[in-house]
């Protein structure tokens, strides 16, 4: 009983005192560490994290190797949490595309701008242009990205429209698309605890996941799906299927956003590395 009640603060300040290490490591070794070594910090780093917060990951089917060959893939994933990320992170070297808000979190937006998250900015005409033309060229590098069509997060009973845009760049690279189904469970059971939605802020949403006992993440790599000569919207349409069909969830009547009908500009994919 003592112990119950001590481990909710006790997980508190190791998590203040991780992120913290990681918003140092993040700004004074990655930019004299080489790629291999930055991915295995961020992989530890993701595993201790969950450590902490009691989520126990488990993983169906392989994610893709640590370094793609020829090109990184593009890891598309249903939306629930914040955790979501480092679940991920735990299992793959990835780096993700996230909404701009997230780079003025405290502690875990230093931390994300630090290991090389890309940000867009909503509402800006050519933000997704830019965003496309930066993933391809970490694709083409052999980096594997990880970005959330949904646009949101949802308490992960059900799977919403995804918006093709992003999915433009794995096209451009030539990079394989890897579906990815995500679900947090109690008891076997789907559970919402970890879900960060409506107007939920980060530090409610770190209390509930601490004060949620069992919580796993379920994890399932689906198989690649090849692009070259592909639309964006079909590429969706498939992905949208896999991670439906895998978590078994309610799917809206149309799977891609109508509003993704034109092409944004096409992203260059000239060899770089972040």
């Amino acid at each position: 009983m003592v112990a119950r009640l001590l481990r909710v603060p006790l997980a508190t300040i190791l998590l203040v005192l991780h992120l913290i290490w990681g918003m140092l490591a993040g700004l004074l070794l990655f930019p004299v560490l080489s790629r291999p070594a930055r991915d295995a910090m961020v992989l530890q780093w993701s595993r201790v994290l969950l450590r902490i917060v009691g989520v126990r990951v488990q993983a169906r089917g392989s994610p893709p190797a640590p370094d793609g060959e020829p090109t990184g893939a593009l890891l598309v994933l249903n939306h629930v949490s914040w955790l979501d990320v480092f679940v991920v992170a735990a299992l793959c070297p990835a780096r993700f595309v996230a909404k701009a808000d997230i780079a003025r979190w405290p502690a875990l937006g230093r931390f994300a701008k630090a290991v090389g998250t890309l940000f867009v900015e909503r509402g800006r005409r050519q933000a997704v242009a830019e965003v496309n033309r930066a993933v391809a060229e970490r694709l083409t590098a052999g980096q594997h990205i990880g970005i959330f069509p949904e646009g949101t997060t949802t308490d992960g009973s059900q799977l919403l429209h995804f918006h093709a845009n992003l999915l433009q760049a794995a096209i451009d690279a030539g990079a394989p698309l890897v579906p990815v189904a995500l679900r947090y469970h109690q008891g076997g059971m789907r559970s919402d605890a970890a879900a960060y939605v409506g107007e939920m802020n980060l530090a409610q949403s770190i209390w509930r996941i601490l004060r949620a006992p069992r919580l796993g993440a379920e994890l399932h790599w689906l198989p690649a799906i090849a692009t070259p000569g592909q639309d964006r919207r079909a590429l969706a349409h498939a992905a949208h299927a896999a991670i439906g069909e895998a978590l078994a969830l309610t799917l809206p009547r149309s799977a891609v956003e109508p509003a993704d009908t034109e092409p944004e500009s096409p992203p260059a994919t000239a060899s770089a590395t972040p």
